[in-house]
């Protein structure tokens, strides 16, 4: 029997980018086990409920201009910000 542990290395890691009013759902994923980087959309329970995975570059190359698009956008340039160190900061 596999350890909790182990089950929860394998688990990917999830973030969440935006929840529709209607219940939709789109998380930003990353399987630790291949460090792959995809999208999860979770429909609501008056759509089916259905689970769709798709990869990162399909997601952003089909960008809509959905505010599930925009919150990726947003959390991208968060990280590129957050790496960029102030001149000031250097000297």
């Amino acid at each position: 029997m596999a350890s909790l542990a182990a089950d929860v290395a394998r688990e990917p890691m999830s973030r969440d980018l935006y929840v529709s009013s209607n219940g939709d759902r789109w998380l930003l994923l990353r399987d630790p086990s291949d460090g792959r980087s995809f999208v999860r959309h979770e429909a609501n329970a008056a759509s089916g409920g259905s689970v769709t995975d798709i990869a990162l570059a399909a997601f952003l190359a089909a960008d809509r201009g959905g505010p599930e698009h925009q919150a990726l956008w947003t959390l991208i340039g968060e990280l590129v910000d957050d790496a960029v160190t102030p001149p000031s900061a250097t000297a």
